[in-house]
């Protein structure tokens, strides 16, 4: 680590918002340490920026204004006479020429070198490292690879699924699953200009895909002299779009077998690379019981206080002192061989809407009433009177629960979802609480513990929407004929079964009746034309112009918001009229963007490669 000598260091900026950013001015201030805040003009009064030591205003309303402008961050931190850079994670914390930048002003990087944060970011380069120290890594090819019909030719040898996946990629952007050899080549394809849009390379490696596997990791610290410490592992496996909901510590049902192979593959990955500071090794485990290498995040992770609770290390005040050049055994305060004591479970409380494909939900939180108890530790950034836009991630808080193991935790978790009471926009919270009920993440054994990366896209929501009451409906949203009707009471539509009623002729609830038709009718042909924005965000991409000809389930307009984008598509063939957004439009929840006039088709006008119609895709953290 270059720049000044570490011990020098009394002030820290934290280029970084929210909930991470209030967790490193709490670990500053154990230390004692000056916390430096930067806030956009949103955030003017957020918590983060409230708490900390001193607050410096970046001047905008946009991440890219704010806080992933190196000039402006770099600025702060002379003004206000920082000695080291804390980027906490997402925005820069994993770029290496932010990483540089800071050094090269004289300031200490709170992170791994940037050396090692380029090499590791290269998941090829970093499936080189993991080969060289032996750790288990599925069938892949060991170079970016030059075309479709390398992909292809991968598949043959190697058996289908196969996964492609950008190789400078993360948070599920630039990856494709190929089940079929003909979809092979289209897929990679679709990988490669997605990879190219997100991160500006379009290089893709191909891999075995690991079908129905279990997502586990490993916590590391490690320090200048090339000590290293795992610190613990976790199960990050309940996911939603390749993004983690629901983790927990240490990781259940592991074999001592597959935990040593675990510990000890990631370990020897980080000493290969020359990591220093907090990090995390991840891993598939299939249904079979294998382990393979999966990436390294070379930042702290989300999910690190489950960590935290279960082997009572304080991760961020350890990254403080690793900075200051410290030793491992001092910064992380406790013995290598110390196991963890407790079972810890973190909920991520996320301002989106389960019920709508956890689309995310803008608003002003109007009560925001945390639980508490024994066990609990809530983690958040924002508090009643915050305003939720669409600029910025969607997390809230954070709900970690411990217990003396596992049953305990689940126990504790109940209570504590169950009390936590948000208001003014749509969470997480409900999809959180039902997951609590399901004898898949909560069995009592590994025979039961049936959880996997896909089991919310793939078991849950179809159960769900399978189930004997089907979905909430309004009312007239289902036919009002026979004998039932919708009723309102309170914000909750029943439908009620009036005896009778199908041969009634006049009368109040007859009247009902003929309404509820009349709206069903008029409700079915505007969703049919009508494309509304789904969220308030903004228009990054437009497909099609006025006239256009366009196919069911054709790509017309992409909205993102909350670094989440969500393609909206052609509900059924026809024309494209009324046309009024372009890139860089802001649109509210709800405004139509677009009609589709029904109609034929040309063939051929469906772009190859697409998702499914509806689906969020995420951006990278």
């Amino acid at each position: 680590m270059t720049g000044p000598r570490p011990s020098e260091f009394k002030r820290v900026l934290i280029a970084n918002r929210g909930e991470i950013a209030l967790r490193i001015v709490r670990a500053c201030r154990d230390a004692g340490l000056t916390s430096i805040a930067v806030y956009a003009d949103p955030d003017a009064d957020a918590p983060h920026a409230r708490l900390a030591d001193e607050a410096l205003p970046l001047n905008g309303t946009s991440p890219a204004a704010t806080y992933l402008d190196m000039t402006k961050l770099l600025a702060a931190a002379e003004h206000a006479g920082a000695g080291a850079v804390h980027p906490g994670y997402g925005f820069l914390a994993e770029n290496a020429g932010f990483a540089q930048a800071v050094i090269d002003a004289g300031l200490t990087w709170i992170g791994p070198p940037p050396e090692v944060i380029r090499a590791l970011g290269d998941k090829v380069a970093a499936r080189a490292i993991a080969a060289r120290v032996g750790a288990p890594l599925v069938a892949g090819t060991p170079h970016p690879v030059a075309g479709a019909a390398q992909a292809v030719a991968f598949a043959r040898q190697h058996g289908l699924p196969i996964a492609i996946k950008a190789a400078h990629g993360g948070g599920g952007r630039g990856l494709r699953i190929a089940r079929d050899l003909d979809e092979v080549a289209g897929l990679f394809e679709a990988a490669v200009r997605e990879a190219q849009a997100a991160f500006g390379r379009g290089e893709c490696f191909v891999e075995a895909y690991v079908e129905r596997g279990r997502h586990v990791e490993a916590q590391v610290l490690a320090d200048a002299r090339g000590d290293v410490l795992v610190v613990g592992t976790r199960d990050c496996t309940l996911q939603r779009r390749y993004q983690k909901l629901v983790e927990e510590a240490p990781a259940p049902f592991l074999s001592a077998a597959q935990q040593a192979t675990l510990e000890r593959s990631a370990a020897a990955i980080c000493r290969e690379a020359g990591y220093v500071s907090a990090g995390t090794v991840e891993f598939l485990l299939s249904g079979e019981g294998q382990l393979s290498f999966l990436e390294v995040n070379t930042r702290l992770q989300v999910e690190h206080c489950v960590t935290e609770e279960t082997t009572d290390v304080d991760l961020v005040r350890a990254q403080l002192l690793i900075a200051a050049g410290r030793p491992l055994a001092e910064a992380a305060g406790r013995p290598a061989e110390e196991a963890a004591r407790r079972h810890a479970i973190e909920f991520r409380v996320n301002a989106e809407d389960p019920d709508r494909g956890f689309t995310p939900s803008t608003g002003t939180i109007t009560r925001f009433r945390p639980p508490g108890g024994p066990g609990v530790r809530v983690d958040s950034g924002v508090e009643a009177g915050s305003v939720i836009g669409a600029q910025f991630d969607s997390l809230l808080a954070k709900v970690i629960v411990t217990g003396r193991d596992r049953p305990q935790a689940l126990e504790r978790a109940r209570r504590a979802l169950g009390e936590f009471d948000v208001a003014g926009v749509r969470t997480t919270l409900p999809f959180l609480r039902k997951v609590l009920t399901e004898p898949a993440y909560t069995a009592a054994g590994p025979d039961g513990f049936a959880v996997h990366t896909r089991w919310i896209e793939q078991d849950y929501l179809p159960a769900a929407a399978a189930g004997p009451a089907g979905p909430e409906r309004p009312a007239g949203s289902e036919e009002p004929d026979g004998d039932r009707v919708a009723v309102r009471v309170g914000r909750r539509w029943l439908s009620v079964d009036v005896p009778g009623l199908a041969q009634a002729r006049e009368g109040p609830l007859v009247l009902a009746r003929e309404q509820a038709r009349d709206r069903l009718e008029r409700a079915g042909q505007a969703a049919g034309d009508v494309v509304r924005a789904p969220m308030q965000g903004t228009v990054i991409r437009v497909e099609v112009a006025d006239g256009d000809e366009v196919a069911a389930g054709q790509l017309l307009a992409v909205v993102e918001a909350m670094k989440m984008e969500n393609p909206l598509r052609a509900p059924h063939p026809g024309r494209v009229a009324g046309l009024h957004v372009a890139v860089g439009d802001t649109v509210a929840q709800g405004a139509t963007l677009c009609q589709v006039t029904p109609g034929q088709v040309t063939p051929g006008q469906v772009t190859p490669g697409q998702v499914t119609p509806g689906q969020v895709t995420p951006k990278p953290a």
